[in-house]
């Protein structure tokens, strides 16, 4: 690849030898809505599922009336046009699909796989449909015709998700991403790949550059000849990483600028990290792309709309919680011999610093810490109790946490709230660990979603890493999608100690 100097006297800035090189590979990149990344191919996928879902309502009550579509009224009372019950149908449906993960990379790892979260996400569909109708018998259908539009779907949906696997690798429409550098920086790429957190883009190759580190295990290098434009043009590339161990020797300015200028998109390697693992890795983030990039903004709108939703939504949800609540109070109290507590409160760290007390249903035994000594719940841990353990399994006892919302000591949304002796010792032994107190705690958050419990230092750092990606990168859709996604945590059981 020819360098600085060698490349001036080529560059010609607005003359005719540039020629444009982007690829317009339009189903390959990210689209950024309210702050963050989303796939763009699962956003066109999104739309033609919806369609799919809105088409297997009407088939499915085409096999059980054996009616035409304009006939489609099962119930003659119901005033409501079939139309407004497909789309319902299909909003609940596709609703469920978000809540299961399923238009994440991730996602479409193997058929099985796929079947396996597609189907589920269905079935839970159903059942909210079914409390849909019972809240509004407007949108009612029959059980028949819901259950073999819910089959329908299922099928539809797999055959969609199947034929565009099967285009996408055939015309090769995954993100193609040259990344420029081949020593220790390049590496956590290529690790990031072993180890399954990027996926769905294609890495083409690596080019060994001035002051790299050698460190070039398994990685392919390319050497390119002449221009680095020329080279991009020839392998269809849609992004350039910056992932150089020493960027002062050799960084090729006036290449990067060719390639910029015809249309090919360059990031440095933290900016990748960000968009393509939805984390910020810690190991490489310098304090001056902190706070030179953009984010870590909320509005006052923003903190009203949010305050108003935690209200709103814990209003909604108490008819619902109010009875579990009780049977878990009768299931511990019968445990206990009606003689322990069935709440315990325990101080946290809030925003910006505050202590507040958080309540929870006590799940471990009251001489837990006799001692006074705060320890991490750890996996099989002996303190928990029968019924705590299915408490935490559950999540069910953190429902009156929801009082803490009411109070404003937390949201819905944002990073767990830790105790003052760990939140102590994480900030001394992890850098950057107390801006995760910018915002309120929450009682989920995106870090819950995104990783596994984890109950040591280095869980704590990787949990950080998603936290600060919420804090910089906050918005209602991203709270939205923390809420959805809680579903598959709470119906799985995952990440619960």
């Amino acid at each position: 690849m020819s360098n600085e100097s060698e490349h001036a006297n080529k560059y010609t800035p607005g003359g005719s030898s540039r020629e444009s090189v982007n690829s317009g590979r339009f189903f390959s990149h990210s689209t950024r809505l309210f702050n963050h990344y989303i796939p763009t191919e699962y956003i066109l996928l999104g739309v033609v599922e919806f369609a799919v879902l809105v088409l297997a309502f009407y088939l499915g009550h085409e096999l059980r009336f054996e009616t035409s579509w304009e006939q489609l009224t099962p119930y003659g009372e119901n005033p409501w046009p079939a139309g407004t019950r497909a789309l319902a149908f299909a909003v609940v449906m596709q609703t469920s699909l978000v809540a299961f993960g399923a238009y994440q990379r991730q996602a479409n790892r193997s058929d099985n796989m796929l079947a396996l979260r597609i189907a589920p996400s269905l079935l839970l569909g159903g059942i909210l449909l079914g409390l849909l109708y019972y809240i509004a018998p407007v949108f009612i259908t029959g059980r028949g015709a819901l259950a073999l539009s819910v089959l329908v779907s299922f099928v539809a949906i797999m055959a969609v998700r199947l034929g565009f696997e099967r285009i996408s690798e055939r015309y090769d429409l995954k993100l193609r991403v040259l990344v420029l550098g081949a020593g220790k920086a390049a590496n956590l790429i290529r690790l990031a790949q072993a180890n399954s957190e990027i996926e769905g883009i294609n890495i083409t190759a690596y080019v060994p550059m001035p002051g790299d580190q050698q460190d070039d295990r398994g990685i392919g290098l390319a050497q390119t000849k002449g221009a680095l434009v020329t080279y991009v043009a020839g392998k269809r590339i849609d992004v350039i990483v910056l992932a150089l161990d020493e960027r002062r020797k050799g960084l090729p300015v006036h290449d990067l600028l060719d390639c910029k200028m015809s249309g090919i998109e360059i990031i440095d390697l933290l900016t990748f990290f960000e968009r393509y693992t939805n984390k910020i890795r810690l190991d490489i983030v310098q304090p001056s792309w902190l706070f030179l990039s953009d984010g870590f903004q909320v509005s006052n709108f923003n903190r009203l709309s949010k305050r108003l939703f935690d209200i709103a939504t814990v209003l909604l949800l108490l008819p619902i919680v109010l009875p579990v609540g009780l049977l878990a109070s009768l299931a511990i109290l019968i445990e206990s011999r009606f003689r322990g507590a069935v709440l315990y409160s325990q101080t946290r760290v809030g925003e910006n610093g505050r202590l507040f007390q958080v309540y929870k249903f006590r799940s471990m035994r009251e001489d837990a810490e006799q001692d006074g000594v705060a320890r991490w719940a750890t996996k099989g841990d002996s303190r928990i109790t029968r019924v705590g353990a299915i408490l935490r399994k559950s999540r069910l006892d953190e429902i009156p946490q929801l009082l803490n919302i009411l109070k404003g000591d937390m949201s819905f949304v944002g990073p767990r709230p830790e105790r003052p002796e760990f939140v102590e010792q994480l900030a001394e032994q992890i850098p950057y660990y107390s801006e995760r107190h910018r915002v309120k705690p929450g009682l989920s958050g995106w870090a819950q979603i995104r990783y596994p419990y984890g109950a040591s230092i280095e869980d704590g750092l990787e949990k950080l890493q998603y936290d600060l990606y919420y804090v910089k990168n906050y918005s209602i859709l991203l709270d939205a999608l923390v809420l959805l996604q809680t579903a598959e945590v709470v119906l799985l059981g995952r990440g619960a100690h």
